[in-house]
């Protein structure tokens, strides 16, 4: 087998896909309690999109008949987790995993989406 970086293949970019029911429900959390920008949308309905926010990107797919698991989907770093965690709160969204300093060095919890994705958010200690 041939070590793929024995031929000096780069990667870009690699961005979360997160399926949504409901796009608008989807894109008005992200951009107005998140604060992402939308940078690009496809469809009429609108299918797909792609939100921005500092070195952060999440692509949202409309799948309308979409089950959450029950894991993780994303990870998110973060430099004031305890001001997401807040706006996660006063938001109203389910904390999986309350705020906690781990033993691998980040304060971190999970939070559910709108859509019930978890999303595991993270800042170095």
């Amino acid at each position: 087998m041939t070590d793929i970086a024995d031929h000096g293949v780069r990667f870009g970019r690699i961005a979360a896909m997160l399926p949504v029911k409901d796009m608008a429900k989807a894109e008005a959390f992200y951009t107005d309690v998140l604060g992402f920008k939308k940078v690009f949308e496809n469809g009429s309905p609108v299918g797909f999109m792609i939100l921005k926010r500092d070195a952060g990107e999440l692509h949202l797919t409309l799948q309308p008949t979409y089950k959450a698991p029950a894991f993780n989907v994303a990870h998110m770093m973060v430099d004031d987790v305890d001001a997401l965690h807040a706006a996660c709160q006063n938001y109203g969204l389910r904390i999986i995993k309350r705020l906690q300093d781990k033993d691998y060095g980040l304060r971190a919890f999970v939070f559910a989406d709108p859509d019930g994705n978890r999303i595991d958010v993270g800042q170095p200690i």
